[in-house]
């Protein structure tokens, strides 16, 4: 009876396992089953993902091509708007010149345009050359007076090019003499007897013509814009020092050919006055009034400053902060006790006098004027006005340059900045 029972008992027990084995089978089946539905859902949303990002990318690369031709386009055309703006300059710069009124010039000018600008190409009789000096003469204490501001620019001559792409040429007032600073720094400067002479020569060699032409040799060097000349005085910026941070103003008498006095001129550091002409660390002004120093005083101050020095001992007499940027300025004159900051952009473009301050507080803001200059070659590297002439000597990209000036009759009102 015994083997009986354990028979069913172990017959019983394999038809239990069967079934849970056979349930387990299936339960996987079912679920490789739904694993392969999964997969082949992947597969095929990932060939639709693939094909919308082929898509995506042919039609950026498109938009891409369509983007450059339109970027040519609008280049071509931004080139040629250039060029219609230069011709549109020059011919504006042509009907000034053709239309200048030539009835309203003054004694002064007349002489001057006869005397140098057309020098030699007249004969003219002694009685002739008295008669236009006495006239010169005669309106010389007009001209000089300080009760003018200048207006707008008359007109403008190219007289040579000689040098490099920088430098600084003037003339002395009082004795017609032209002196050639070439280049950034250098302890030479070529001396011409007068503008014709300068324009005969054939370059910044020595100039062995009699009455005081040739080279100048100077004790210590001068350094970028920072340099005048009135009579028979040359004034110019040196730096020195081991760091070459300060600044030493040198006035040096060229008749005797010593220095006549010197100062050493209190600044922080040895910024540049003119952002777009870093080589000028301060820059020089004369006249019969005093000699005027252009400086930054600082790294950190943004504005041009402006010092009134003693012209017989270079004594310090009086600062200004101008209120000018040196940001963009490329050169600056003092014409009249009214400082005129000319500004410009990288790369150059057509310069333009944009803020002005005057010492006395005469010129009011809505009197400065916004002057702007002829396009020529490049940048202005330098700027001298010459009170007798009314005219501005400009060293552009290795050109000498005057410009002739109008001026008018300063208006009584509050500090002058524009």
């Amino acid at each position: 009876m015994k083997p009986v029972i354990v028979l069913l008992v172990s017959m019983a027990w394999a038809s239990t396992g069967a079934q849970y084995y056979q349930g387990l089978i299936d339960y996987l089946e079912n679920r490789l089953l739904a694993i392969e539905d999964r997969m082949v859902l992947w597969h095929e949303q990932s060939h639709r993902y693939h094909t919308e990002m082929l898509n995506f990318k042919k039609l950026t690369a498109e938009m891409v091509d369509a983007v450059g031709k339109e970027h040519r386009y609008l280049w071509q055309d931004l080139g040629a708007a250039g060029d219609r703006v230069e011709r549109a300059e020059r011919e504006l710069d042509y009907l000034e010149r053709a239309t200048s009124p030539r009835a309203c010039v003054d004694p002064a000018d007349k002489v001057h345009e006869q005397g140098v600008w057309r020098a030699g190409t007249s004969k003219r009789t002694r009685e002739q050359v008295e008669e236009e000096e006495g006239e010169w003469e005669e309106v010389r204490s007009e001209v000089s007076d300080c009760v003018d501001i200048i207006s707008s620019i008359r007109s403008v001559k190219i007289l040579k090019r000689v040098g490099g792409a920088k430098g600084v040429w003037l003339r002395d007032p009082r004795t017609s003499k032209v002196y050639v600073f070439n280049g950034t720094a250098g302890d030479t400067v070529h001396r011409f007897d007068s503008l014709a002479d300068l324009s005969r020569s054939p370059g910044v060699e020595r100039n062995s013509s009699s009455g005081g032409g040739g080279d100048v040799r100077l004790p210590s060097a001068w350094s970028g814009a920072g340099t005048a000349v009135y009579d028979d005085y040359l004034y110019h910026v040196h730096r020195q020092g081991s760091d070459r941070r300060e600044l030493q103003v040198v006035k040096y008498d060229l008749l005797k050919g010593v220095a006549a006095a010197t100062a050493l001129f209190p600044v922080a550091d040895s910024a540049p006055v003119y952002a777009l002409n870093p080589e000028t660390a301060a820059d020089l002004a004369a006249d019969e009034h005093a000699v005027w120093l252009l400086f930054a005083a600082g790294e950190d101050e943004p504005n041009v400053h402006l010092a009134k020095m003693d012209p017989d001992t270079l004594d310090t007499e009086q600062m200004w902060d101008t209120g000018c940027p040196r940001a963009n300025a490329e050169a600056a004159f003092v014409a009249c006790g009214t400082v005129y900051v000319v500004y410009n952009t990288r790369p150059a473009s057509r310069s333009r006098v944009q803020c002005v301050f005057d010492v006395n507080g005469v010129v009011v803001g809505e009197e400065a004027p916004l002057l702007y200059f002829p396009r020529r070659f490049g940048a202005h590297a330098s700027l001298k006005y010459n009170a007798d002439e009314r005219q501005l000597y400009a060293w552009d990209d290795g050109y000498q340059i005057l410009y002739r000036l109008n001026l008018k009759r300063k208006l009584l009102g509050g500090a002058g900045r524009g």
